[in-house]
């Protein structure tokens, strides 16, 4: 993979990259770290440069994340009460904690997968060859 003013050109790795992405690390180098903060995507790998500023994971990292810890909660749920019918507030003790601390425990690797994802198929700005367009469409003319 080659250089081209801080980003990298040519064929970039899927398998590698989300892999990369999900260990939350630079899908470019496998080194810098791809967050500053919890959920905040830094602008640019600390280790190789690689602007990574050009993600729009929006609000997929969230639905990935209640599909894929509702369907392990559900199943454990229905598994428990299914073996040992505890009462209800057992239940309450038990599961919502364990939701909320899973959810919190996948949120950012799945989205550091869904940025490497981006930024291995060279979507949105992180084409070399994209231009980004100055100013917001959305925006009222200005008067």
């Amino acid at each position: 993979m080659a250089e081209n003013a801080g980003g990298s050109t040519g064929p970039r790795p899927l398998q590698q990259s989300l892999l990369r992405g999900t260990m939350m690390k630079c899908p470019a180098c496998g080194v810098g770290s791809l967050f500053t903060r919890y959920l905040k995507v830094a602008d640019h790998c600390s280790h190789c440069g690689e602007p990574l500023h050009h993600h729009r994971a929006d609000d997929a990292p969230a639905y990935f994340t209640i599909v894929i810890v509702g369907h392990v909660i559900v199943s454990l749920v229905l598994t428990v009460e299914m073996a040992y019918r505890p009462p209800l507030w057992l239940h309450a003790v038990i599961w919502l904690p364990l939701t909320i601390l899973l959810a919190l425990a996948v949120l950012a690797p799945i989205k550091g997968c869904l940025v490497s994802l981006q930024w291995a198929l060279l979507m949105h700005g992180f084409d070399p060859d994209y231009k980004e367009e100055i100013g917001d469409r959305l925006a009222p003319p200005p008067a």
